[in-house]
Formats: structure tokens, C-alpha cells, sequence
């Protein structure tokens, strides 16, 4: 028996880091949206690391942020550290990581989802979809409530079938103490979607007071002023230091001695975990030839004892999991608060979703986050974001947007799952963006506020600020290239002192800058200059003129990339009938339809060959249809 629950333009099942950009952005574009949630008190639950960012996942933060989101901007005031990662390397690598006070952080992202207008929160499981005529109508919860709406985002993140895993322990639950959905799964495969079993892991919390800091290396936060958000105001506060120790030759030995107890090496464990991000007991097994592992212990917050031992993921059983923390040096009397254990779960097959994150078999059903096979906070919230805008455009009759791989990291991410699929856990690593100089974090805005603000997420203020930061940009770019330095007894001086060898005689400003030794703020020395532009404008002009001639050459490789991906393939493209093209392929094609020449280029199993023989297709139909043209034309003028 069901009874009406209410009508909703998009109801958004699950409250994570998914669900929480998904409702906010489809309620900001003036969708009635229904958030329903297995637990209020779990909004924006950090189940894992409490910590927001780190090489890739800080630049997808920034992108959701200059798309209108709202982690960068939450997390700038509830960090209690935050640090720019990677400075020694290019920039395209520098990436923005924040440790997290957790308790804040869902404190304030629920006050935020409870008083944007257009939001209802609702705790209840949801045990099944309303589907008709091939379109998503509605869901049905435990207590029977029909809620209707003609767009439902699905957020689930790990809490599907979830099974939690300690030693020989294991149990239905999800994570951090949190209860499991058990009956949704069957409803996702009446609709004929495929599930997969995944498997993740977090390492044990121990208590402060039991910690010897004088035996581990302090890492402190960044003094400069660093935020997330393009518009953020830095938290308040002192910093709080993380501390670094090692596992040692003792503990790989404690590890070695338990391994028969371990569920990942007796067969407990059957879902497929990340191996980017191993178990203790696994790195100690696959790098049997390392005599320790770098061990990070990370607060998590200002007002709580607990702290976070990372790199320490396990399953192994609790009285070993206290043995092996007691051989690290500083945790020699540690006491565990809560134990580490993984977690099996359901989740999508990805490659049945389109790029828009609407699946293929259900109309109206978008899919964000976890749910979709990735990994991570941030890796949700990119996705959580397009699947909202997506889901308040389907309401609205307005074209999907689709963020392509040249633009944006949360481009990569989408396109790799739902093209390529996933075997493991995805994570986001800068590795995956072949233009990644494109894709720095310092320029999220420029790459994406213009479409925030077109799609109705980014205020007419804020756009203004991007406007004249923008043309701040332009304005020094174009001053370095005007103004000139002499070759000078001074300014050679200056350059020999900074290893840099002398003029020969007047250079640009902007032509002096390109040497590596050199930054911004040496060149407005030798202009003898002392105001500056605000830091993040100097940022980019450095790295503009630094790397002017990565830069486009990374711009000509984007315009060949869009020339394949603007070959559009229609859905109903008869692969299977296709002659020339190889059965593998043929399939997958099916499978996947690809959207364009360049997507179906990416999927594994298609071949060179196999595309030569797509654009030899779509080349005989241009040709077809042009020729229907011409005699249309003819009949209609005679």
C-alpha cells in the first residue's frame, strides 16, 4: 500500500557530498526539490579522511565552485588547515588541500540545504522507483509515501547492500555507524540496470591524549590567506598541525604474523577495491621489499580528540589493528577509538549512463557520485553538481550541458566513467587530463564561471568580480609585454644574485619573466615597481607568460579534440550492420553510444581502423542527405 508523499519538480535520494551540490543546484534554478535521506545527522557525512582536496580532487573542488557549487565555499570556513600542494613542481600540478573540522562542515552544509528556498529535507529509505512508460515518475518509500516527481537524482553513494568487514566480523551497515539500504539494489535491476560490488576501507581513529607528538615531524598549514572559493573568506582560527610518523619493520612483521586473519587474503572480502589506495596489509604484502610507510595522523576538528590515522586502512581484526599502531613510533600507548574496517557495496556500471549522468534505460533518472563506481568526496561533488543541472533542465525543456574533457577536470571524470567504465574504485588523479596545463586550479573560474553564470548559478555580482579579474589579467599580460628592462650594472646584479645570466641589452618585461628562475615579483623589482596586482591575478599572469608556448601548443591539440568531438553519431547508428568494423567494437558502440567520433575514439576496443570506418559511414550519409536535399529542393521549385 502506498499513500501520496507529495509532488516534486526533482527529489535527490541520498545527502552526501553528491547529493547535497545536486539538490542545491537544481533548487537554485528553481526546481521544487525533495532531499531523502536514510539519516539527518548524516548530512555531508565525512565517513573517511577528514580533509577536502589534494592533487586533482582540490582542482575538481574549484571547478564546482566556479560553476556555483558549494563545497570550495563550506570548506574555506570550516577548515582548520589548508595548504598549496606540489609547489615545487609546474602548475599544473598545484592543488589546494584542506584538513576539515567535520562536525562543522555538515553542521553548516545542512543549514545550507535547509534554508535554500525550494529544499525539503525528509529522512526515510527509499525502497523502490516509480517508473511509467519508460520515464521516471516518482519513489517509494519504507513507510509506504509515494513521492512524485518527473526527475530523480540518485546519490547513494556506499550505502546500497552495504556490508561492513572487521576480522571475521561482518555485518549489514554502512558507513561510520551508519544504517544500510537493502532493498533499492532489486529495484534498480527490475529496471534492467547493471550493478557492480565495489569495496573501500578507512583506517582506525585513536585519541589524542594517547598520541606522542615529540616522536613525529609536525606538518602545519599554509600562512598565506588560501581559500577554495573564488569568492571565499579564509576560516578564522589557529591552523591545526597534522604529524607525520612511519610504520616500522614491527608492524609489517605484526601485519605478516596476522595475514591468515585478514578478509582480504581469506576470501571474506569479494567486492573490488581501489588499488591507488591499498590497505596497510596489502602495501605491506605488494612492497614486501619497503621497510615502513609514511603515516599521517590528521584531526578532525577543533573541538574532538579523535584523530584520523592516514595511510592505516584495514580490515584486519581489532586486537591486531592495536598491536600493529603500537609499533609506530609516538603511538607506542595509543587508544583506539574507533576501528578501521572496509565496506562492500553496490553501484553502477557507469557506461549505462549518457554524459549528461541521465541513465540510458530510465528517462528523467540521473546517477551522481559513489553510486557511479567513483571514489572520494570531491569526485562526488563534481558529479553531484552536472547531475543537478542536468535533472532542473530535463524539468525545464532546456539542452543538457555537457562539460568536455578540454574544459574542466570534472570533464575527465565523467567522460572515463561513463566512456571507459571502471573496474575499481575511480579516482581522480591529474594524470587522467591529457591538457591538465590547461586545467590548472588557479583558472577554474575562467574556464567555467562564464557557464555557471549563463546557466543561472553564478549571481550577476559575482560575474561582475570574474569580469574584472578577467580583464585585470589581460591588462598585465599586455603591460609585461610593452614595458622593457635595460641592461643595466643593477639589473644585471640582480639577475646574477638570482642565478639568472645578464642582458645583453633591452628585453620585455614579459620576455624576462619566461625564464624559470625568475617570478613575477623579481620582474616588478627590476620595473622598480612596489604595488602589485592581488595574488591570484598575479598568479595567473605568471604562469601565462611562463608557459605562453605549452599553452598553445596544449590549444592546437584542444581544436583537433573538438573537431572529432563535434562529429555527432546518432543513437540509433546500426553498429552490429556496420561492414568493416570489428565485432568488439561493434558491441561496445552498442553498448555505449557514444555521442561523437571523439567519445567513441576513447572507448576501450575500438581501433583506429574501426573509426575510419565511422567517418567513412557518417561522410556517406552527409552525402545521402545532401543529395535528399537537393531533390527536395527540386521537386518543391517545380
Amino acid at each position: 500500500m502506498t499513500y501520496p508523499g507529495g509532488k516534486y519538480d526533482v527529489i535527490v535520494i541520498g545527502a552526501g557530498h553528491a547529493g547535497c551540490e545536486a539538490a542545491l543546484a537544481a533548487a537554485r534554478l528553481g526546481c521544487r526539490t525533495l532531499v531523502i535521506t536514510i539519516n539527518l545527522d548524516a548530512v555531508a557525512l565525512m565517513p573517511c579522511n577528514p580533509a577536502i582536496g589534494g592533487p586533482a580532487k582540490g582542482h575538481l573542488v574549484r571547478e564546482v565552485d566556479a560553476l556555483g557549487g558549494q563545497m570550495g565555499a563550506t570548506i574555506d570556513i570550516t577548515r582548520i588547515q589548508i595548504r598549496l600542494l606540489n609547489t615545487g613542481k609546474g602548475p599544473a600540478v598545484h592543488a589546494l588541500r584542506a584538513q576539515a573540522d567535520k562536525w562543522h562542515y555538515q553542521r553548516q552544509m545542512r543549514n545550507i540545504l535547509e534554508t535554500t528556498a525550494n529544499i525539503h529535507l525528509q529522512q526515510a529509505f527509499v525502497d523502490r522507483f516509480y517508473v511509467k512508460g519508460g520515464r521516471i515518475r516518482g519513489v517509494v518509500t519504507h513507510t509506504g509515501a509515494l513521492f512524485e516527481a518527473d526527475a530523480v537524482v540518485l546519490t547513494t553513494g556506499t550505502y546500497l547492500r552495504g556490508r561492513i568487514i572487521i576480522g571475521s566480523l561482518n555485518y549489514k551497515g554502512g558507513p561510520n555507524g551508519q544504517l544500510t539500504s537493502g532493498k533499492l539494489s532489486g529495484s534498480m535491476a527490475k529496471l534492467g540496470l547493471r550493478l557492480s560490488r565495489f569495496k573501500t576501507g578507512t583506517p582506525p581513529r585513536v585519541h589524542k591524549e594517547s598520541i606522542n607528538f615529540d616522536k613525529m615531524l609536525i606538518q602545519p598549514g599554509d600562512d598565506k590567506p588560501l581559500t577554495f572559493s573564488f569568492m571565499g573568506t579564509p576560516a578564522s582560527g589557529e591552523q591545526v598541525p597534522c604529524w607525520l610518523t612511519h610504520t616500522t619493520e614491527k608492524t609489517h612483521q605484526v601485519i605478516q604474523d596476522n595475514l591468515h586473519r585478514s578478509p582480504l587474503y581469506s576470501g571474506d572480502i569479494k567486492g573490488v577495491g581501489p588499488r591507488y589506495c591499498p590497505s596497510i596489509e596489502d602495501k605491506v604484502v605488494r612492497f614486501s621489499e619497503r621497510p615502513s610507510h609514511q603515516v599521517f595522523l590528521e584531526p578532525e576538528g577543533r573541538d574532538t580528540a579523535e584523530y584520523y590515522v592516514q595511510g592505516m586502512s584495514t580490515s584486519l581484526p581489532e586486537d591486531v589493528q592495536i598491536a600493529m599502531l603500537r609499533t609506530i613510533p609516538g603511538l607506542e600507548n595509543v587508544k583506539l577509538m574507533r576501528a578501521g574496517y572496509a565496506i562492500e557495496y553496490d553501484c553502477l556500471d557507469p557506461t549505462q549512463l549518457k554524459l549528461t549522468l541521465e541513465t540510458k534505460t530510465v528517462a528523467g533518472l540521473f546517477s551522481a557520485g559513489q553510486i557511479n563506481g567513483s571514489s572520494g568526496y570531491e569526485e562526488a561533488a563534481a558529479q553531484g553538481i552536472v547531475a543537478g543541472i542536468n535533472a532542473a533542465h530535463y524539468i525545464n525543456g532546456i539542452d543538457p550541458i555537457i562539460i568536455d574533457r578540454s574544459t574542466a577536470y570534472i570533464g575527465v571524470l565523467i567522460d572515463d566513467l561513463v566512456t571507459k567504465g571502471t573496474l575499481e574504485p575511480y579516482r581522480m588523479m591529474t594524470s587522467r587530463a591529457e591538457y591538465r596545463l590547461l586545467l590548472r586550479q588557479d583558472n577554474a573560474d575562467a574556464r567555467l564561471t562564464p557557464l555557471g553564470y549563463k546557466i543561472g548559478l553564478i549571481s550577476p555580482e559575482r560575474y561582475h568580480v570574474f569580469t574584472q579579474k578577467s580583464a585585470s589579467v589581460d591588462n598585465e599580460i599586455g603591460r609585461m609585454q610593452e614595458r622593457t628592462i635595460p641592461s643595466t650594472e643593477d639589473v644585471n646584479e640582480y639577475l646574477e644574485g638570482k642565478g639568472s645570466s645578464p642582458l645583453g641589452g633591452h628585453v620585455s618585461a614579459a620576455q624576462l619573466l619566461k625564464r624559470p628562475e625568475l617570478s613575477y615579483d623579481d620582474i616588478l623589482m627590476l620595473l622598480q615597481e612596489t604595488v602589485s596586482q592581488e595574488p591570484d591575478v598575479a598568479a595567473q599572469v605568471e604562469t601565462q607568460i611562463k608557459y605562453q608556448g605549452y599553452i598553445e601548443k596544449q590549444m592546437q591539440q584542444v581544436e583537433k579534440f573538438k573537431k572529432m568531438e563535434n562529429k555527432a553519431l546518432p543513437e540509433d547508428m546500426p553498429y552490429c550492420k556496420m561492414e568493416g568494423i570489428s565485432r568488439e567494437a561493434a558491441e561496445k558502440l552498442a553498448k555505449i553510444k557514444p555521442r561523437s567520433i571523439g567519445q567513441a575514439s576513447r572507448i576501450s576496443g575500438v581501433s583506429p581502423a574501426d573509426i575510419s570506418v565511422l567517418l567513412v559511414h557518417l561522410e556517406q550519409q552527409r552525402r545521402k542527405e545532401g543529395t535528399r536535399h537537393v531533390e527536395s529542393t527540386h521537386n518543391t521549385v517545380h
